[in-house]
Formats: structure tokens, sequence, C-alpha cells
């Protein structure tokens, strides 16, 4: 970004307003998805002719990346595949639902079914310890709120290196599907997220990004129990960047120093403290 021509500066900064009340609340904080989101809104709405487009969680994200999922689904209808499982990481959600959205409309309507498998990281995990209530998108509580699986604007995950997933809520769209039980979710730890991804580039030859190799650990994890019964499936899954950016992740992995964390019950008590209570809903 610095090479053309881009100021970067790390969240949560002292240069707003919210990214102080944040480093207040929590000294020498990490950050996450929640406080940048929350500092670029303030930029956005205090600078004139600036616009913030949220990239990830709302509805007309999912909306835009279904081109993901629409072009699995023509690619797969040409050749007369039918997956069994589909398989994404899931953050913020959005890359998950646009995978899954043709499938999920056909599983909707009675068409077909599907297996659909969100995965999380351990440190974050939304959706298997989350509560499903109005809840604010943002650490900063400036951003409109919304229904979901959350864990608390207020809850900051531990340092992880697959940043996009570092984000307190679940998309709207995916918490009432995964509520109704159209979809499952698990929580993986990070550094077998990466033993994963090793061994995904070794056979591929394609360094995958860390969000994506959620995605991969997990169906490695189904192709093996596949080996294991005996059984046929045929498992789609979402590789959605290269890791060539994530290199320091890579070597504290190789070096060892690559640690799991996953929060208490406490951790967590703190965060759903924080969640509003609205008069009537909940």
């Amino acid at each position: 970004m610095r090479t053309y021509g881009a100021k970067v500066t790390p969240s949560p900064s002292t240069t707003t307003e919210v990214g102080k009340r944040i480093l207040e609340a929590h000294p020498g904080t990490t950050g996450s998805l929640g406080c940048a989101i929350s500092e670029a809104v303030e930029v956005a709405t205090t600078n004139e002719g600036y616009r913030y487009v949220l990239g990830s969680v709302l509805n007309q994200v999912l909306l835009h990346q279904s081109v993901i999922g629409l072009e699995c689904k023509t690619a797969l209808d040409k050749y007369g595949v039918k997956p069994d499982i589909i398989i994404g990481c899931a953050g913020g959600g959005s890359n998950l639902g646009g995978l899954v959205a043709p499938f999920m409309g056909e599983k909707l309507r009675g068409e077909a079914d599907y297996q659909v498998i969100a995965v999380e990281p351990a440190s974050c995990p939304s959706f298997t310890r989350g509560k499903y209530l109005y809840d604010f998108c943002d650490t900063g509580m400036i951003c409109p709120l919304a229904k979901m699986y959350t864990l608390g604007s207020g809850f900051i995950p531990s340092p992880n290196h697959a940043g996009g997933l570092r984000f307190h809520g679940m998309s709207s769209i995916l918490s009432e599907l995964y509520d109704q039980g159209m979809m499952e979710a698990r929580a993986v730890e990070q550094t077998e997220v990466f033993q994963a991804a090793e061994q995904f580039a070794r056979v591929e030859g394609i360094l995958p990004a860390p969000e994506s190799s959620h995605a991969i650990k997990v169906a490695i994890d189904e192709a093996l129990k596949c080996k294991e019964t005996g059984e046929e499936k045929t498992i789609l899954f979402g590789l959605t960047g290269t890791g060539y950016f994530d290199m320091v992740a890579y070597e504290n992995y190789h070096d060892g120093t690559m640690t799991d964390y996953i929060p208490t019950d406490e951790d967590l008590q703190v965060g759903f403290d924080g969640i509003p209570k609205i008069p009537g809903i909940q």
C-alpha cells in the first residue's frame, strides 16, 4: 500500500476519537476488524467528500460475493458434479455466504441437499460459542445494530494471523441459517490450520492464505473421514486467497513460535456484558 502512495495507520490508533477510547479501554491491544471499522467510519464521516462501504458481514456484501458461488455452481453443473459438502472460512461471513448462496437457495427450496460447514478460529468463536442477539457491528459502537451470532462488540480476540476472521460477529443472513439448522460450524486452532496449509502447499503448489486454510483444514478432515468409511463424497471449499503476504505467519509456524489461544468463558463474558439491552427484544 505504501509503495502505491498510501499512508498506513495501524488500528487502533491515536488519530481518531474512537481509537483513543478503544486504547484507553484495552491498553496495548493489537486491535481487531471491529476496531478498524470504527476508526474508518469516523474518518469517513468527519471528512467532507469521503464515504465508507463496509466490506464484510452486511447483506449487500454477501450479494456481491455471490458471484463466487454462482461461478462455482455453473462450473460444477457443466461437468455434472454435485457437491456433498461445501466448506468456507467464516469471520464476518461474506465470503462463505457468497460461496454457498446458490446452493443454499436450492436447499431452502427443497431442490437439493448439501452439508454446509462454516469454519472459524477457536480464538474468535462467534458461531460455536456466541449468542444470537442484536449487537453493534463495530468495537466503537458507532455502526447500526444487527441481529447476529456475536461475542459482543467489546470482545477483542487474541492475536491471530488470520486477521480477516478476527471479528466478533457473524453475518445476519448466515446467523439466521445457522439458527435454523441449515448449516453447521466448527472452530479450529491456529497451529493445526497452518499444518493443513503446509500440506496443501506441498501437494498443490499454492501457498494458501491463513483465512483460506481454515476451510482447507476441515476439507482435509472430511476427506479423511471418507477414507476411513469408504464413502465417496465431493467436497467443495473456498480458496479465498494466497498467503504470499503472510510470510511472517508461516515463519512463526515453522519456527515453532506460533501459539494457540482459546478464550475462557470468563473472557467471553466480558464481551457478552457489553451487548446492548433492548427492552421488549432482548
